[in-house]
C-alpha cells in the first residue's frame, strides 16, 4: 500500500533500536526523511546509516536525551517544520513504588510525558497551518493493564493519554490526528531486564525466556519492532486521517476487551 506520504518529514524520538527504530525504519520505507535521535552517539550512527542505505532518504541525526530542553530546540532546528511527529522514550526501570522518591517520579513524569508535552506544543500549530499533521505517543499497555513495578511510567503514560486526548479533537478538522500506541511485549531489550544488552544472549536461554514471556500471550510471540514500525506508518498516512484521539495496543491479544 502506498502510504501518501513520501517526501514528507518526520521527528522520531528514541530511534536507534527498539521500537523507535522499527517506527523511523517504516516511515523511510514510506519514502519519508527523518530526524532521528537518542543518547548514545556511536549505536545512533550505525542506525542513521542503516536506513540511509536500506531507503535512499535523508536522514539526520541529534544525540541526547529528547527529555532535555535543549536536544528538544536541536531536534525542531533540524526540522523546523515537521509533517510526523513520533514521541517516544525509554520507560523508568521496574522499581518497588516504595523505593521511588522525589527526583525519580519527577524524572519518570518528565521522560514520559511532561517531554511530550513540549514537542506537541511546539509543531502542533505549524502542521494545523499546513493542513497535514501526524503525532504518534508510543506509551505502554500497562495504561490499560498496570504493571507492578511500572507504576510510575504506568502513571506518566496515562497522564499523557488523558493531555491529548482533548487536544486531539481541537485540530481533527485541519487533518492534525493524534494517536497512541500501546505496545505489550515487544521483543526489545527491556524485555531483558537485567541482562545486559551489550552482551549477547545465549540462544537457548533466549528461546526460553521468550517462550516463558509469551505464554500468556494469545499469539503466543512476542511482538516485533518492525511490525509495530508497519502500524505506526500506516497511523501516519493519509488513509489514517479520520482516526484521532484513540489508544490501539499493540499486544498480540493480551488486553482483553470487547471495547
Amino acid at each position: 500500500m502506498d502510504l501518501g506520504i513520501r517526501g514528507r518529514k518526520a521527528i522520531v524520538c528514541a530511534s536507534s533500536k527498539g521500537i523507535g527504530k522499527g517506527c523511523a525504519m517504516a516511515l523511510a520505507e514510506a519514502g519519508v526523511s527523518l530526524v532521528v535521535n537518542a543518547r548514545n552517539q556511536d549505536v545512533l550512527a550505525r542506525t542513521a546509516a542503516e536506513i540511509r542505505e536500506r531507503h535512499a532518504v535523508e536522514v539526520q541525526e541529534v544525540v541526547g536525551d529528547v527529555a532535555d530542553p535543549a536536544i528538544q530546540k536541536k531536534l525542531l532546528a533540524a526540522c523546523p517544520e515537521p509533517d510526523i511527529l513520533v514521541n517516544n522514550n525509554g520507560g523508568p526501570p521496574y522499581r518497588d513504588f516504595r523505593e521511588l522518591d522525589r527526583a525519580a517520579i519527577m524524572k519518570g513524569l518528565t521522560n514520559n510525558m511532561i517531554a511530550h508535552f513540549e514537542l506537541i506544543q511546539a509543531v502542533i500549530d505549524g502542521m494545523a497551518a499546513r493542513n497535514f499533521g501526524r503525532i504518534i505517543n508510543v506509551t505502554s499497555l500497562s495504561v490499560y493493564v498496570p504493571l507492578s513495578g511500572l507504576d510510575l511510567s504506568s502513571a506518566a503514560r496515562a497522564g499523557l493519554t488523558s493531555f491529548v486526548s482533548g487536544i486531539a479533537r481541537t485540530v481533527a478538522d485541519k487533518n492534525v490526528t493524534i494517536n497512541n500506541l500501546l505496545p505489550g511485549s515487544i521483543d526489545t531489550d527491556r524485555l531483558r531486564r537485567d541482562i545486559d544488552p551489550s552482551v549477547p544472549e545465549d540462544p537457548e536461554a533466549a528461546r526460553q525466556r521468550k517462550e516463558q514471556q509469551a505464554a500468556d500471550i494469545p499469539a503466543k510471540r512476542l511482538g516485533t519492532p518492525e511490525e509495530f514500525g508497519q502500524i505506526c506508518a500506516f497511523f501516519c498516512s493519509v488513509h489514517a486521517g479520520y482516526m484521532t484521539g484513540q489508544n490501539i495496543p499493540i499486544d498480540g491479544g493480551k488486553y482483553v476487551s470487547a471495547f
